[in-house]
């Protein structure tokens, strides 16, 4: 998620600025920048691409006596982490400087109807439609402008906008995307997040879907884009400037964790067409390459090979091609037969991952197709594939992967259809309810945690001296109790497997007794009547149940300890909210054990030795 720091008052904005940002790095970032407005209206802006230290080098003291100002840190989800696609942005004429974090859904029609009328934009960025929308609105006041530009947009922003000849005036707004507005005495700042502007004020307003703040030395005033006033108070925020980099959270992993309806949200931005349809179009240039595969390969490591399982079950699901999911250090040395007929789908959080890139490619050099899915623009992956998915999940901290499961997860089922439509194989009426569910799944991820959260810290403490578990699942629920069991071993340092429920009579079921709980993933599925069954057979061990159910299943307390809620879904998508509530029990777990959460020992989040 990109940083957005703003300030107006009578103090020299440079500084305060570049503090900002620095407490904005453990977002991640791939470029920054800052333009500043002196008194008279003259303009600085400066941008580079990489660390801070870089933008740092490239002013070298240079910035003016200003006290209005923005700066930015990018994470690029539109056009390459270059100095050309760093924020800020401009338009034609230079007076309207803009800042930006989200996704415009509908930039590429905005952007050619503004060349069309005469605009010349520059950079690969949606954000720059942004600026020149202003500049087409602009008769001399920027709140009226923004709000008419912004009543063209569709899909997620924050922003934060100047013009050089308001000379103390900054307005923002927000869709979806967090933005704060901060007021001290003759002073006012806007920011992506309280941690870059605690130094200086706690008294903030955090802005509400649709607002649009003017905001100048002196206050701030609050609208909606129709122009309507609406009223919000300032919060008194009382964490540090620690604490406000988690969120006001504990640890980084539970904050990720409750990230998870947003990130899921950024994520499908701009990929669920209004019309019921999936829209893929970075795999458009593959198409003919889709169209002719025989096979698919998906490589993975960890995390990420739990999210192909899912994927590799809803190409088969969809489509006439096999597809298998090899972990990435088995892949390279007794690899799969492989040639330019076969789909290979690389999947790494960090786009770094040695096991994953040195099988990636290994297939590149036998001609095979390769579709990237990481969270990380400019990464090593990057450079091996011929399509290339972002997760758009936003940094995650924490080692242990969790809003990044989510997200290659949805990302993964939307290429499947998106392979199926191309090959014509997927049913009008399938395509429409998985859009459905899509949509919906954001606000069903937020209604898990609303579920799950306040009872987890109980739900551990009664299982905490437990010797072992043992998760299950089965089909679409089977790669969720493998990655709820990887949660558990990472951080609570607890033994725990995860097995197909139907296996458990195979051997596993030795295992189970009264200190070996049986931790069941029952959301509503084809299986489910074969997994309570399954279930019965572990309480006849003596082993408590733990379910994950669906909301409304009348018979599965039945047969469980205790149950831990999910909502409704489609069957495909299921695992992104039966991993809710075993993250939680995890995590509860390890803060019981007075584990390591976010740096637990003997592991990297990104993993760059084979």
């Amino acid at each position: 998620m990109c940083g957005i720091v703003g300030y107006t008052g009578p103090r020299e904005a440079g500084p305060i600025l570049l503090e900002g940002l620095k407490r904005l790095e453990y977002r991640g970032y791939d470029s920054a920048g800052i333009a500043l407005v002196d008194e008279s209206g003259d303009l600085f802006l400066a941008k580079k691409a990489g660390k801070l230290a870089n933008l740092e080098t490239e002013i070298n003291g240079r910035t003016p006596h200003a006290a209005l100002g923005l700066a930015h840190t990018r994470w690029a989800t539109h056009g390459r982490p270059d100095d050309l696609n760093a924020h800020p942005h401009q338009d034609c004429s230079g007076e309207i400087t803009v800042i930006h974090n989200g996704i415009i859904e509908n930039f590429r029609e905005l952007r050619d109807e503004l060349e069309a009328a005469g605009h010349r934009l520059t950079s690969e960025t949606d954000t720059e439609a942004l600026a020149h929308l202003i500049e087409d609105a602009y008769e001399g006041d920027l709140a009226d402008a923004v709000r008419a530009a912004l009543r063209k947009v569709e899909g997620a922003y924050a922003i934060a906008v100047m013009h050089k000849r308001e000379v103390s005036r900054l307005v923002g707004a927000r869709l979806n995307v967090p933005l704060v507005v901060g007021r001290n005495g003759e002073e006012s700042f806007i920011a992506s997040d309280v941690s870059a502007i605690l130094a200086h004020t706690n008294q903030v307003v955090f802005l509400e879907d649709g607002d649009v703040a003017d905001v100048r030395p002196t206050g701030i005033e609050v609208t909606g884009v129709d122009g309507r006033p609406r009223s919000r108070e300032l919060t008194t925020i009382d964490w540090t400037p620690e604490a406000a980099e988690k969120g006001g959270y504990e640890t980084f992993m539970l904050k990720e964790i409750h990230e998870q309806p947003e990130a899921l949200r950024q994520s499908l931005a701009g990929r669920l067409g209004r019309d019921g349809r999936i829209s893929l179009p970075e795999l458009e240039p593959m198409a003919a390459a889709v169209k002719a595969a025989t096979r698919v390969e998906l490589v993975a490591c960890g995390t990420a090979s739990y999210a192909a399982m899912v994927g590799a079950s809803a190409i088969e699901r969809w489509t006439d091609l096999p597809a298998r999911v090899t972990v990435g250090s088995e892949f390279r040395y007794d690899p799969p037969p492989l040639d330019g007929r076969t789909l290979v789908i690389a999947v790494t959080q960090s786009g770094e991952t040695a096991d994953t890139i040195a099988p990636t490619r290994l297939a590149r050099e036998r001609g095979c197709p390769i579709v990237a899915v990481t969270n990380t623009v400019g990464s090593a992956i990057t450079r091996e594939a011929d399509a290339i998915l972002f997760l758009q999940a936003g940094p995650e901290i924490a080692v242990a992967a969790s809003k990044t499961f989510v997200t290659q997860v949805t990302t993964l089922v939307v290429l499947a259809a998106a392979i199926a439509r191309l090959r014509g194989t997927l049913p009008d009426d399938e395509e429409v309810g998985l859009v459905r569910a899509l949509q919906a799944l954001p606000s069903a991820a937020a209604r898990a945690l609303e579920l799950n959260g306040p009872g987890a810290s109980e739900l551990a403490r009664r299982y905490v001296n437990s010797r072992g578990f043992m998760y299950v699942g089965r089909g679409a629920t089977y790669p969720a109790a493998l990655e709820g069991a990887l949660k558990l071993k990472e951080i609570s340092y607890v033994h725990a497997e995860g097995y197909p429920a139907g296996e458990l009579k195979h051997g596993p079921i030795s295992l189970l007794d009264a200190e070996c709980p049986l931790v069941a993933v029952a959301t509503r599925s084809a299986t489910y009547d074969k997994l309570v069954s399954n279930v019965m057979e572990g309480r006849a061990r003596d082993a408590r149940v733990i379910a994950v159910a669906t909301e409304g299943d009348p018979q599965i307390e039945r047969f469980a300890d205790d149950v831990c809620w999910v909502p409704d879904t489609h069957e495909v998508v299921s695992p992104v909210l039966a991993i809710i509530p075993l993250q939680l029990f995890a995590y509860e777990i390890a803060r019981a054990r007075g584990t390591d959460v976010d740096q637990p020992r003997n592991l990297a989040k990104s993993v760059t030795v084979e």
